[in-house]
């Protein structure tokens, strides 16, 4: 995990890589339960028979399960210590690439795009993340996040 004292420190990484998340294996319990919080249940998520039939040979992640799990990748990433507070601001040029099969595992690579600044010492991040699946060549989804920090 890489690591930032001050929001600041972060200014002059605009087109740098910021951090690499852990892994995180996507296996079926949590596909299930991301069925059952969004009532997506389709069933190249849920129903693993019938997926193993269906187009990808299995079970896959839902396109948005992929995309939830930017905070938890974020987590993993990089830290800015002197940070009380960090916002969702939201979202451009979402893609998902390439289906997660069930039992994958996946994790983000972090390159800041832009850094704004806000009023009172905070700044408004532009980051590309790439969501990389294990033996996978192509990402699995690549968004930009836009984050509102606050010393």
């Amino acid at each position: 995990m890489k690591t930032f004292e001050k929001i600041a420190d972060l200014k002059p990484m605009v087109g740098e890589s910021i951090g690499t998340s852990e892994w995180m294996t996507i296996d079926q319990v949590r596909v299930n339960q991301f069925a059952d919080a969004t009532g997506d249940h389709q069933w190249i998520h849920v129903d693993v028979e019938r997926a193993k039939q269906g187009p990808f040979g299995g079970p896959i992640a839902h396109g948005f399960l992929t995309l939830s799990l930017l905070p938890a990748f974020f987590a993993t990433a990089f830290q800015i210590r002197e940070t009380r507070a960090g916002v969702n601001y939201g979202l451009d040029k979402v893609r998902f690439m390439s289906p997660v099969p069930v039992g994958k595992r996946l994790r983000a690579h972090f390159t800041l795009m832009s850094w704004d600044a806000l009023e009172g010492g905070g700044a408004q991040l532009k980051i590309e993340m790439k969501v990389e699946c294990e033996g996978i060549s192509k990402p699995a989804c690549v968004a930009e996040s836009i984050t509102r920090l606050f010393p």
